[in-house]
């Protein structure tokens, strides 16, 4: 990782890689999230949550192989050390629609309503375009460097849907992914336009904290027994102590509410 990327990860806390995702893979992608929206229907992210004014998919990591490129990919994994520390796994991994004309956007906030701890930052988010992020389709907005405020959109504002005076607009062409230290207030935008905005959303936490999704609930065995070592840390599958914390935090469904 370059000192530019590193600075813009620690100052505004976020950083672009445009054209990220090769276009195999991006076609890849995009294929598998409109075959679970189809398979899924009007239970698609039911599991976990479902928001108005899109449509959202849970638990991609056990919906397939395609989805477990994400979650280990080398670069995003670098930023999100460089953000968290080395001691990091998947938290969940989750796919979010936009839908056309929708005019409902998100409300600000921080990921998991997550504030620094003692020992820092403990979220960090990466955002998937599979589809080209515009001004108009419900592209990200982000208040660069509010990761550092310790403070949540709340606190500070009447109404976190409404815009905050030092917001900008993370644009980028389908194939980009943008990192983001998920402490830094952020939401997604309104949709206005007449096709869906898809985006992968894969979501990191340090390993003192536990899963959103706890993975070695909802993985099936048959794909747990075929990961490599690498992904198996990635996914805590063999961590006592994210065991005990999920236990705890989630309950049955494997679901952190």
């Amino acid at each position: 990782m370059d000192a530019a990327i590193k600075r813009q990860l620690d100052e505004l806390g976020y950083a672009i890689y445009p054209d990220l995702m090769p276009p195999p893979l991006l076609a890849a992608l995009r294929a598998r999230v409109d075959e679970l929206f189809r398979e899924e229907g009007a239970q698609a992210g039911a599991e976990f949550r479902q928001e108005p004014g899109s449509r959202r998919l849970a638990n991609l990591a056990a919906k397939g192989d395609v989805f477990l490129e994400v979650a280990l990919h080398p670069t995003v994994l670098e930023c999100v050390r460089h953000l968290l520390g080395p001691e990091i796994k998947l938290s969940s991994l989750n796919a979010r629609s936009a839908s056309p004309h929708n005019g409902v956007a998100q409300p600000l906030h921080a990921d998991a309503g997550a504030l620094a701890d003692e020992r820092g930052f403990w979220v960090a988010n990466s955002v998937w375009m599979l589809d080209d992020f515009t001004a108009s389709n419900g592209a990200l907005r982000l208040v660069p460097g509010s990761h550092h405020w310790g403070r949540l959109p709340h606190q500070d504002m009447d109404n976190p849907a409404d815009p905050h005076p030092q917001e900008i607009l993370i644009t980028g062409r389908a194939g980009a992914v943008v990192v983001l230290n998920a402490h830094a207030w952020h939401g997604g935008t309104a949709n206005r336009t007449a096709a869906p905005r898809r985006a992968l959303h894969g979501f990191y936490t340090r390993r003192d904290k536990p899963q959103q999704q706890w993975q070695k609930r909802l993985l099936p065995p048959e794909v747990q027994a075929r990961l490599s070592l690498e992904a198996r840390w990635i996914l805590a599958l063999d961590d006592p102590l994210n065991d005990e914390l999920c236990a705890r935090e989630t309950g049955m469904s494997g679901f952190l509410r």
